[in-house]
């Protein structure tokens, strides 16, 4: 059952030598009846599209080497001023 407001991906997949090719063309919203408005960016090359639920990227750990409290103190005062 789709759930309305819930946004979905859109793709279109094309064949290359090397495998599939996914090219995110858009997004699309369920509405309240259960219809969908779909908000190409692109479009598809062979005229097919895939639809599916958006999945977060995980982004990877942050180095600490780069955060703030290794920048120390002094180098924070000068990007106030």
């Amino acid at each position: 059952m789709w759930i309305p407001g819930k946004r979905l991906a859109v793709f279109s997949i094309r064949q290359d030598r090397g495998g599939s090719v996914w090219v995110r063309a858009g997004t699309a919203f369920c509405n309240k009846d259960g219809s969908f408005n779909v908000v190409l960016d692109v479009m598809p090359l062979n005229g097919r599209l895939h639809i599916r639920d958006v999945m977060e990227r995980k982004l990877p750990d942050p180095d600490p080497q780069l955060s703030t409290e290794a920048v120390g103190p002094s180098a924070e005062a000068e990007s106030v001023s």
